[in-house]
């Protein structure tokens, strides 16, 4: 007899994203001429909170990773934003340890103010595990983002009025060189519970998905119940569908204006406005956004608002000043030109 549906679902999940990361790695390893044995042993991370969904991404992990050659280990990220975070710390990497994960360590991090509580957070665990990943040498690092997490992020994205690379929600695979892996954004939140139910796994609910203070708890606790009652079942599985369709319209996109950036400057490199104007909408404001970043501008706090006041100098010319943006970068249209510099 075979495992539990909901851990037979988790296990190949898993798997399926370790073939990839041990074809990625031996591609490499061939083109870097590195001796076998490294090339047959990638050290792969679970990011684990202690919660169900990084649980149960934990044991699958644990599971495959010996059948496929791969070292496992795990990481939890200490926030330090409640009493007691580091007493949880410690009982996660034990959970970690007891599954067979080494390594298995707990690194606490300092949350900023910049961009709101959710994204300071966001950015000190990232920032904690991309230091983890360089640290041990990491292939990758496998986070347990769900399908029910994809459709949060896509409403969010509407929520905000972002454009179709927002709603496009979380890749598959993203980072640096592809470091991070979303196994589950395919399953339910309700599988990976249930994995770590008939596996015994003890799990830790943390009390800030619960709190109305948070955008995304509200979201989680009344909005996505409120869609489902008002339009069916089935809204999860349409949002998260939406984000394929919306990513692989924003990579063609992106495509279209890596291309045409080039085919908008003059010989020194700078912005022309009128070859600009002539671009569809959509890839002129994908041109623009990747100036803007060039220069120093942070893509996370750069929003659609920005973008449009800076297309204004392209198509709705009327003699503007600077526009002021993220990172102390400014935009001035300045003899034809478009002229985006440190302020």
């Amino acid at each position: 007899m075979g495992p539990h549906p909901a851990v037979a679902a988790i296990r190949l999940a898993v798997r399926r994203v370790l073939h990839d990361v041990l074809n990625d790695h031996n591609r490499t390893d061939r083109n870097d001429q590195r001796d076998r044995q490294e090339q047959a042993s990638p050290l792969v991370l679970v990011a684990c909170s202690g919660g169900a969904d990084s649980m149960a991404l934990a044991s699958a992990l644990a599971f495959e990773a010996p059948k496929l050659g791969v070292r496992a280990g795990g990481v939890t990220v200490d926030h330090n934003l409640q009493a007691g975070s580091g007493t949880r710390a410690a009982e996660v990497v034990v959970r970690m340890t007891a599954l067979g994960l080494a390594p298995a360590e707990a690194v606490a991090v300092t949350v900023g103010r910049a961009g709101g509580p959710e994204a300071a957070a966001r950015d000190a665990r990232y920032a904690a595990l991309d230091g983890a990943a360089l640290r041990h040498g990491a292939a990758a690092v496998l986070l347990g983002h769900t399908r029910d997490d994809q459709a949060e992020t896509v409403l969010l994205g509407l929520a905000r009025g972002s454009g179709t690379r927002s709603l496009s929600g979380m890749a598959a695979v993203s980072g640096a060189a592809g470091r991070y892996r979303r196994p589950f954004l395919q399953l339910d939140r309700q599988t990976a519970r249930k994995a770590c139910m008939v596996q015994s796994l003890p799990v830790w609910d943390d009390p800030h998905n619960a709190d109305p203070a948070y955008t995304r708890s509200r979201l989680r606790q009344e909005g996505l119940p409120a869609l489902e009652k008002a339009l069916g079942k089935g809204v999860v599985e349409a949002l998260a569908r939406t984000a394929q369709l919306s990513r692989d319209d924003a990579d063609a996109l992106d495509d279209w204006a890596a291309e045409a950036d080039r085919s908008v400057r003059d010989e020194t490199g700078r912005l022309e406005c009128a070859k600009l104007y002539a671009l569809p909408p959509a890839v002129r404001r994908r041109v623009l956004r990747r100036a803007v970043i060039e220069v120093g501008s942070p893509a996370g706090s750069l929003f659609a608002r920005h973008i449009e006041e800076v297309d204004r100098l392209i198509t709705g010319w009327r003699g503007q000043g600077v526009i002021n943006l993220p990172g102390r970068v400014e935009a001035q249209r300045q003899g034809g030109r478009l002229v985006i510099r440190q302020g």
